[in-house]
């Protein structure tokens, strides 16, 4: 070994001792920001204390979740078990999730139940009755906020969509047809020459497929929780089909249990790697309509699958008619980190990529409904684009 291989071993095996005994340890070591990253999450958790070691999460849990969000994307699913089962011990969490009344106490919010959802492996059965409750309360409360502004903008935009330009002649609605067609008056033939034809739509028919991929990593847990109650309510919108599939490194087809967002929440396995071209592979196959097909990928598009293959399938959903959009974050967090090499190669292919709010979805989905210019239509919302 050279004597730069063994500096280089050197180093690595100070800065692994350096993490094994945590911020009391009297080595002088300068930790890079990752490794320093790191670090916080284990003395949050394992930091010793003044008699008793305690994490520095306190009881927050728009903390704690930021927290389980961040061991996820640090140590593998297995280290991450592990840790939550400690969480559950050191911080206090066991006894929040085990007495209902704390939890009735607490006002329930999104970062809870996403908390609640990251947990879902390691909580008690006593406990998940009192966690279904909160986790409904918070979906009562965003349906009620949300359903009406979505129905709303997506009726509105498919009765615009509905008009047909290529009907057949039993579906033409001649009023609408005439009035689009009087500059084409025939004096002569008194008469009106209809260049364009405007057409009903076809009654008990979708107007638009639209398909839900959703990243259930931890980084992405708010982003879930909308997504889900947003697919919810398009599901109850008989005009469009929806479909909802989240995927981490496993692929789960959720659209049997849009009938109740709860469940489909309770369907997701937050965290775990991510698999983006394993979760387009199969969407792929969803897709029946290509050119009446709005694809939506909420994810922060960092790929662990075949980056090359995830591109590619991409791709392909652009090119055979596909509407697609991906969305760095659905929540109202604010700026989300995500993989800029491939939001940069989504956007190169014609695919938008920003993060958008709840209160924005809505009217974004009406925009893809109009089959509008999705980047334009961020502009004018004062969306800034990756």
């Amino acid at each position: 070994m050279t004597n730069d291989e063994q500096d280089a071993a050197g180093s690595e095996a100070a800065r692994r001792w350096r993490l094994v005994l945590g911020q009391d340890a009297a080595l002088p070591l300068q930790l890079e920001a990752a490794d320093a990253a790191i670090d916080g999450a284990l003395h949050a958790l394992y930091g010793t204390g003044s008699d008793t070691r305690q994490g520095g999460l306190g009881g927050s849990a728009p903390r704690v979740a930021r927290w389980l969000g961040d061991i996820r994307q640090y140590f593998p699913s297995s280290v991450v078990q592990v840790m939550q089962k400690d969480a559950l011990d050191r911080l206090g969490l066991q006894q929040m999730l085990c007495e209902p009344e704390m939890l009735a106490a607490v006002e329930p919010d999104v970062h809870l139940v996403a908390t609640l959802l990251s947990l879902n492996r390691v909580m008690p059965n006593k406990t998940r009755s009192t966690a279904r409750m909160v986790v409904a309360r918070v979906v009562e409360e965003l349906e009620r906020k949300l359903a009406a502004p979505m129905r709303q903008a997506v009726a509105g935009s498919l009765n615009r969509a509905a008009r047909n330009r290529r009907p057949c002649h039993q579906d033409i609605d001649w009023l609408r047809t005439i009035r689009a067609n009087l500059k084409h008056y025939q004096a002569d033939y008194e008469t009106v020459i209809p260049e364009t034809r405007i057409g009903f739509a076809r009654r008990g028919r979708s107007l638009r497929d639209i398909v839900l991929c959703v990243d259930q990593s931890g980084s992405m847990a708010s982003s879930v929780v909308y997504a889900s109650v947003f697919a919810a309510v398009l599901a109850s919108i008989r005009t469009v089909s929806t479909s909802v599939v989240v995927f981490d490194t496993a692929v789960v087809d959720l659209t049997p249990m849009l009938s109740d967002p709860v469940e489909v929440l309770f369907g997701t396995q937050l965290g775990g790697g991510t698999d983006i071209n394993r979760a387009l592979g199969y969407c792929q196959q969803l897709v029946t309509r290509p050119r009446e097909t709005i694809f939506v990928l909420i994810s922060d598009l960092y790929e662990g699958g075949n980056r090359a293959e995830m591109l590619s399938r991409a791709a392909n959903l652009v090119g055979s008619g596909v509407q697609v959009v991906a969305l760095l974050a659905l929540d109202d967090s604010g700026a989300p980190s995500y993989d800029r090499a491939n939001a940069a190669a989504l956007t190169a292919m014609g695919i938008p990529c920003f993060a958008c709010t709840p209160d924005l979805f809505p009217d974004l989905m009406a925009a893809a409904i109009q089959k509008q210019s999705l980047e334009q239509w961020a502009s004018q919302a004062g969306i800034v684009r990756a």
